[in-house]
């Protein structure tokens, strides 16, 4: 279901569907209700009156093809896990402004939040890879397309806001060596202190910048050899258990590393993280660059998406040309979908044109500039096939999608048992 957090409160709640081990809750169904009802998909529907039916049934799916993986032996190995579970925190960290706000909001620690969502990420991704083994080699032609939107009334056809084709192009604010001995200088101060004795849990709480494992004082636990960063790595293996690293420098900053234990293949480790930040010149810097960019753009020199595919270091748009595009992947975003500094930007320049330097922070925490292309505007309109294909094509893909899942359902079903509260019996999940 996307990027979700666990829901606390008080909820009024039943186990309203049974599939062998696994249950789905009334809660379930009107978080996915909801969540189906604000994505583009549902602009499609015809028959609005049948959704919770349609989402009920796909949950009832979704329970079934765990059950299937646990008979199969279907697993998603640890690291893969955590690595999934690290990439979601970090985005809620980024949409509240700091950890401190996301633990300030839900009254939790960032690894209480991250086991909430365990067992519902780890359910996700088996669902997500058993559902990639049924649809892998489903594809659909432009006259597949073409045949689904005719068979949209016209007055059912979905209503887009307007949206906006809007790129960037990113540039980190790059430290200077100056900069650097700056925060390095206070690593080492850091490390003298633990020689002589301080401890290290205290000086971790008071001075690491590792938001995951601060408040642990700076205990990351085992891992095996490749799965950190290798100057980390190569540091922590040459160390005796207790012992101090010398300050190592990684992409994240400089660590203060002390080996807790060795356990075959795997080790574990406890770190100080001292993250250098930018300076006001070194941002100029960036502006600088950019600015050079901007004017090469304008005078044909090179165009917006070579320029974004050499020079921007933003990994989610480099490869669409510095485009951003919407989960149909077309690169005509609805404009409330914005980010507000990038709708601000855009707010004081025509169509077209390309804003000069712009300061921000990124979702990642880096000192960026970056220079905004508005490249165009469509006003609010009715679905067309000229000027929604990629949206269509996508709902077209889904549905055939859909359908494999079905029969997949149809002819499995009767493996396991399954069982649907009385008041969802009109749906006519189990009907043969």
């Amino acid at each position: 279901m996307g990027c979700t957090l666990p829901v606390f409160g008080q909820l009024i709640d039943k186990i309203i569907a049974k599939v062998d081990n696994y249950i789905v809750l009334k809660s379930e169904l009107e978080i996915a209700y909801l969540q189906f009802m604000q994505s583009d998909e549902a602009k499609f529907a015809v028959d609005k009156s049948k959704i919770r039916c349609t989402i009920l049934e796909s949950l009832v799916i979704n329970k079934l093809l765990l059950a299937k993986a646990e008979i199969d032996s279907v697993t998603i190995d640890k690291e893969t896990l955590e690595s999934q579970l690290d990439r979601r925190m970090q985005y809620f960290i980024a949409q509240f402004g700091s950890d401190k706000k996301l633990e300030e909001y839900y009254k939790k620690s960032i690894d209480e939040l991250k086991n909430d969502m365990r067992r519902q990420v780890r359910d996700q991704m088996i669902t997500e890879r058993m559902q990639g083994q049924i649809t892998s080699d489903i594809k659909v032609t432009p006259g597949q397309v073409a045949n689904f939107y005719k068979t949209i009334p016209k007055d059912s056809l979905p209503y887009f806001s307007t949206e906006v084709e809007v790129g960037q192009i990113v540039r980190y604010a790059e430290i200077s060596q100056e900069q650097k001995k700056l925060y390095l200088d206070r690593a080492y101060e850091i490390r003298s202190q633990l020689l002589a004795g301080a401890d290290f849990c205290t000086l971790a709480k008071k001075y690491s910048e590792d938001p995951g494992s601060t408040k642990q004082c700076g205990e990351l636990g085992f891992f095996k050899k490749g799965d950190l960063v290798k100057p980390y790595e190569t540091a922590a293996l040459r160390l005796t258990p207790g012992e101090f690293s010398d300050v190592v420098e990684s992409e994240f900053g400089f660590h203060i590393i002390q080996l807790v234990e060795r356990r075959g293949n795997e080790y574990s480790t406890r770190h100080i993280l001292i993250k250098p930040n930018s300076s006001y010149k070194d941002l100029s810097n960036a502006e600088a660059f950019l600015d050079s960019i901007r004017l090469n753009i304008i005078n044909n020199v090179i165009s917006f998406s070579k320029a974004a595919k050499e020079y921007s270091v933003d990994k989610t748009t480099k490869n669409n040309g510095g485009m951003f595009v919407d989960e149909s992947g077309s690169s005509r975003v609805p404009m409330e979908k914005l980010e507000p500094g990038v709708f601000f930007v855009i707010d004081t320049i025509k169509a077209g044109a390309i804003s000069r330097p712009v300061r921000y922070r990124t979702e990642d925490n880096h000192d960026a500039v970056r220079i905004i292309f508005y490249k165009s505007k469509t006003p609010a309109h009715q679905a067309n096939l000229k000027d929604d294909y990629p949206k269509i094509y996508q709902a077209t893909l889904d549905e055939e999608k859909n359908k494999a899942i079905n029969k997949w359902f149809d002819k499995t079903k009767g493996e396991v048992y399954i069982s649907i509260d009385e008041e969802y019996r009109n749906c006519d999940i189990l009907k043969d």
